[in-house]
């Protein structure tokens, strides 16, 4: 009989709540080098890039290695057969990360008078910056964990595909993603069963900064089923949304926002 893997099972939810603790443990230390970020010193900036580089490749690592622990778990539970080891995905590139934390706090310098942001005082640019720069660093760490799954289900012959496991509290945009369930590798594993929902790699793999779905792989034999809430996603949007082209994420925003509203979220 097929094994059953879902997004709300418990290897899924322990998985996105540790990937979530070091999610905080970024942000506490972002917090800590964004005391030596000096206004009045632009001369200085370059050396912070520099270090909060460091800390998005260290924490980076760290979520890589949670993603490849995750895998190889789920992997055994599968019981396929053979062995695979799990490649760590790469750290994004130092001009990415560079040009993520240039834009993050590009509005505490002096720049276009006109610019509305600049009319603010220096200390409310800064907050504003602050927090930009924690969430830009939690995507890029996150990402990393991310894309081991997602390139371990590319190599693994025993995979079939992945899908996005998102939390009751989600944003709108994250339960439309997760309502698709799992994106199959090839149109062979996907089965007979399988239509334009399940197809197309971009229907469950955009993140948002602040974003904490997880990535969960589906093996060979295994029955992929969404999890109570994102079928409840799914269903919204099948009344609400589909069939509206170029029209579906603002038709789902609404129908959700409503849903939340009567579920008293």
């Amino acid at each position: 009989m097929a094994s059953t893997v879902s997004d709300g099972d418990d290897a899924a939810d322990r998985y996105r709540r540790a990937q979530r603790g070091l999610s905080r443990l970024l942000l506490r230390d972002v917090g800590r080098m964004w005391r030596l970020f000096n206004p009045g010193r632009p001369a200085a900036f370059p050396d912070w890039l520099a270090a909060a580089n460091e800390v998005v490749a260290r924490y980076g690592e760290m979520s890589a290695a949670l993603a490849a622990e995750f895998y190889e778990a789920q992997r055994a539970a599968s019981a396929v057969s053979g062995s695979f080891t799990v490649p760590l995905a790469d750290a994004s590139p130092a001009e990415q990360v560079e040009a993520a934390l240039r834009w993050a706090t590009h509005d505490v310098w002096p720049q276009d008078a006109e610019a509305e942001a600049q009319w603010q005082p220096l200390g409310s640019r800064l907050a504003v910056a602050e927090r930009r720069t924690g969430a830009v660093a939690q995507k890029l760490v996150a990402d990393q964990g991310r894309e081991t799954v997602r390139q371990a289900v590319r190599e693994d012959r025993q995979a079939v595909g992945y899908a996005r496991a998102a939390a009751l509290g989600a944003c709108a945009f994250c339960a439309l993603m997760a309502s698709r369930g799992a994106v199959y590798a090839t149109a062979e594993s996907a089965g007979r069963e399988a239509n334009e929902r399940f197809s197309g790699d971009a229907s469950v793999v955009k993140f948002h900064d602040n974003c904490h779905c997880a990535v969960i792989p589906v093996f060979r034999g295994q029955r992929f089923e969404l999890s109570r809430h994102a079928a409840e996603w799914g269903r919204l949007y099948q009344e609400h949304a589909q069939g509206h082209p170029g029209d579906q994420l603002r038709l789902f925003r609404a129908a959700f926002k409503e849903h939340q509203s009567a579920e008293g979220r």
